[in-house]
């Protein structure tokens, strides 16, 4: 699997549009601060006084008692009543247009190919699904750890070989995202994954 330095006259040559340095920063924070909040669960819960367990009995008559009057047991002043103002379920998830996706994508490409760090191949395969012949490959093409290996049909051995190593990652050309190209050391190509990314970008 010998590989290649992808430079900006084989994007050019691909189809695939780049962006310089001097636009689209506002657009990868933007889709980077999107891609954690849509992350978040949003889950925390509280139980108001409707919900916590009880019942509506007033815990004692209104007057004569010489306490201050008191409904019932749920209300939030007493311990295992219900909160008042406590975090309710929400969704933390934010939309990113299109036209800025694609822009984030362009910046962190044209980026990539500037800095030297996209490299192409022609196959990616590990037949005999082992770890170890995964590592050796990817070592082959490159030393760095952090690495993005793009691809559109990865089998299921190579999947399997790759599963392990935690400094590597197989993404498929229409999944790959712009946090995972921030992360990356270095991209590989595989085969048609540039002309993916050709549409992704146009």
């Amino acid at each position: 699997m010998s590989a290649k330095t992808f430079t900006e006259a084989d994007a050019q040559a691909a189809n695939i549009t780049l962006v310089g340095p001097e636009r689209g920063r506002q657009a990868v924070h933007d889709l980077v601060t999107a891609y954690r909040a849509n992350r978040r669960t949003g889950s925390a819960n509280t139980k108001t006084r409707g919900e916590v367990s009880g019942n509506n009995k007033k815990i004692y008559k209104q007057k004569g008692t010489g306490n201050a009057r008191h409904g019932d047991k749920r209300a939030p002043i007493f311990v295992g009543g219900g909160v008042v103002f406590g975090p309710r379920p929400r969704d933390y998830s934010k939309k990113v247009p299109k036209t800025v996706r694609k822009l984030a994508l362009r910046r962190v490409l044209g980026d990539l190919v500037r800095d030297e760090k996209i490299v192409t191949v022609d196959s990616f395969a590990i037949e005999d699904g082992k770890t170890k012949s995964f590592v050796a490959a990817v070592s082959a093409i490159t030393p760095n750890d952090k690495v993005v290996i793009v691809g559109n049909n990865f089998d299921d051995a190579t999947r399997r070989a790759a599963r392990n190593v935690g400094w590597t990652q197989l993404v498929s050309g229409s999944d790959l995202n712009v946090e995972e190209l921030l992360l990356a050391k270095t991209v590989i190509l595989v085969g048609d994954a540039v002309s993916t990314l050709a549409f992704r970008t146009a």
